[in-house]
């Protein structure tokens, strides 16, 4: 499976959101301009192939958030058609973005009379009747604000207690008060959880949440109440309390929702844990239309270790075919900076303190040894004397110390590396300074040739304070000898014939004199961060040469035919890297497994798999 870290991109992440946020819209207003609004008329006659099924597996999800609806629901003045037309956009648009839950932030009503919640209730069953997971909670205009969640009976408990939500999928159970409720979902394969809490928490309800939270001690949680954050930077005295009795210590609630107040505001605090929770603020009902039940969707990306967030109005953009009002045309889509943004999360690192990921055992050296391995490194203890190459071919390593250098050791190693350590190269380029290995002189990998094809392997990386200016082009794996002492004057003789090195980016370089050219071909990979750990690979089917980045091929691979490798006998270096014979730069940075098999390998053979 290709995988790659991006870093450092919080500017595409926000070009990503803004992408899909203009495709999305110019899309409906397309289809609403000949047709109305694409979205289902009536959502409760879909077919039961049409069931609600979000895909548990994949690695980008999205949920959904509605804030404060009252004022459409608000006495004399009740109109179902914004929060039925979100409610449908979210049907319609379910599979294409992996919608797997939507949770409302409370005051769905004005007064919480019964003709008001009933006429919202009406609106939900859209949802029930496709079994779509979701959460509701009550605001201060759903109950009596000045009671807790030992209220009692209300309209608000009737519609939308526990009995509404037993059976769904997701439910996972609700306080005895049934004004507190939490919710389980699948996606990015594990589960997470909604903890939806009540406008406020009584002294049983926070022994309650605790209590949700310490038995399921892996789950991260995404907390949704009424109140919470009050404005940018800043939480209200009730979200304080929420924040000191139930957030602060529970390292699993990593992201919390709100509404209540306006504007829309975020706020970052460090738990007691030291990790960010992001606590968010969103609510509209102070825009036109009393926010006319605008959505707030979260895009989770696993990939990216990031959460784009957008904020549209699906009942604005419906009525684009009739022809939008002036303040109409202001709220389609919002793009102010509490709106519209990214969140980098490194979810892995994030949840590692309650849900560490299971790390992946050292595999034996024999089920590396796939047919035609001709050399295998691995360094799970400090180099003492000669390293043995595995495979049994001979072709060991002797270390080669510059400038009194030497070589240190780590345990650290890339995640889905077969051995545990790796060799720590402390190279520097003026004054040279470092140590290196080598192969033995009468080592076989030393005159082979690879005429059939090859597929040359290497874990690394770089250190944060890897400077280009002093550890450019250090080797990862070479040959040694150089083109002009093989007849091969094109381009620079005094070049090495192999070399597969960090060039300044860094990234991964591999430029070799194949036995076909007299010049050098290079593949050229992309640049990788520092303080990660990557594999890359080397593969040639025997006429063409491709390179590899965790089993990612790189742009930047010739398509003009290689043939093997050119060899003067001489031997292959670990770190180091010779300019017209002699040493000339060595390696800065970790090094794990080094693998040389004579034969192109499939990704699947990988180390890394």
């Amino acid at each position: 499976m290709c995988v790659l870290h991006e870093h450092d991109q919080g500017e595409a992440a926000q070009a990503g959101a803004g992408r899909r946020g203009f495709l999305r819209a110019t899309a409906l207003l397309g289809a609403a301009a000949t047709a109305g609004l694409a979205l289902p008329a009536a959502a409760e006659a879909a077919p039961a192939s049409a069931a609600w099924r979000p895909d548990p597996d994949s690695s980008r999800f999205t949920l959904a958030v509605m804030p404060d609806t009252q004022y459409l629901f608000d006495g004399p003045s009740i109109d179902k058609a914004p929060i039925e037309a979100s409610l449908r956009y979210l049907l319609e648009h379910g599979r294409e973005e992996n919608i797997v839950f939507l949770s409302h932030l409370g005051d769905l009503t004005e007064n919480g009379a019964q003709a008001e919640v009933t006429a919202i209730s009406e609106a939900f069953r859209l949802l029930d009747r496709r079994g779509v997971g979701y959460s509701v909670l009550a605001g201060n205009h759903d109950v009596r604000s000045s009671t807790d969640d030992q209220r009692g009976p209300t309209p608000y408990l009737d519609a939308f207690g526990p009995k509404r939500f037993e059976g769904k999928p997701t439910f996972g159970g609700a306080s005895p008060d049934g004004y507190n409720t939490f919710h389980l979902f699948e996606a990015a394969g594990r589960e997470w959880m909604v903890l939806a809490l009540d406008w406020r928490l009584s002294a049983k309800g926070y022994a309650w949440a605790k209590d949700v939270l310490a038995k399921h001690p892996r789950t991260p949680v995404v907390l949704t109440t009424h109140e919470l954050v009050v404005e940018d930077d800043s939480l209200s005295a009730y979200g304080q309390q929420l924040w000191d009795q139930l957030i602060e210590d529970h390292d699993q609630i990593f992201l919390t929702l709100n509404g209540h107040y306006w504007p829309a505001g975020r706020v970052t605090r460090r738990n007691a844990a030291g990790n960010d929770v992001h606590l968010h603020l969103t609510n509209y009902q102070n825009r036109y239309f009393g926010g006319a039940a605008m959505i707030r969707l979260y895009h989770f990306d696993l990939d990216r270790n990031v959460i784009d967030v957008e904020t549209v109005s699906p009942w604005i953009l419906g009525r684009a075919a009739k022809g939008l009002n002036e303040l109409e045309r202001q709220e389609i889509e919002l793009s102010g900076d509490a709106d519209r943004f990214s969140v980098d999360i490194d979810f892995a690192g994030r949840f590692s303190g309650f849900a560490p990921l299971p790390v992946r055992p050292a595999r034996p050296a024999s089920r590396m040894l796939v047919p035609g391995t001709v050399a295998y490194w691995r360094f799970e203890s400090p180099v003492s004397g000669t390293v043995r190459d595995l495979s049994g071919r001979g072709n060991d390593l002797t270390a080669v110390s510059v400038g009194g250098g030497s070589l240190g050791w780590s345990a650290d190693h890339h995640p889905d590396q077969p051995g545990h350590g790796s060799l720590e190269f402390q190279g520097y380029k003026s004054p040279l300074k470092g140590a290196y290995l080598r192969t033995v002189d009468n080592a076989p990998l030393n005159s082979a040739t690879f005429k059939a094809g090859y597929t040359i392997e290497a874990f690394y990386r770089p250190p944060a304070d890897w400077d280009p200016s002093h550890n450019a082009w250090g080797g990862l794996v070479s040959r040694t000898g150089t083109g002009g002492a093989a007849g091969k004057t094109e381009d620079d003789p005094d070049e090495p014939l192999a070399t597969l090195s960090l060039s300044d980016g860094p990234g991964p370089q591999w430029a070799v004199r194949p036995l076909n050219q007299q010049g050098i071909a290079t593949n050229w990979g992309d640049e990788t961060a520092r303080e990660v750990w990557w594999h890359v690979a080397v593969v040639n089917d025997g006429s063409h040469t491709t390179m590899y980045v965790q089993g990612c091929p790189v742009a930047r691979n010739p398509h003009a035919p290689a043939v093997g490798l050119t060899s003067v006998g001489l031997p292959w270096l670990l770190g180091g890297y010779e300019y017209g014979g002699a040493i000339d730069q060595i390696l800065y940075g970790r090094l794990g497994d080094v693998r040389i098999v004579e034969r192109a390998l499939p990704v699947t053979s990988f180390m890394n798999h």
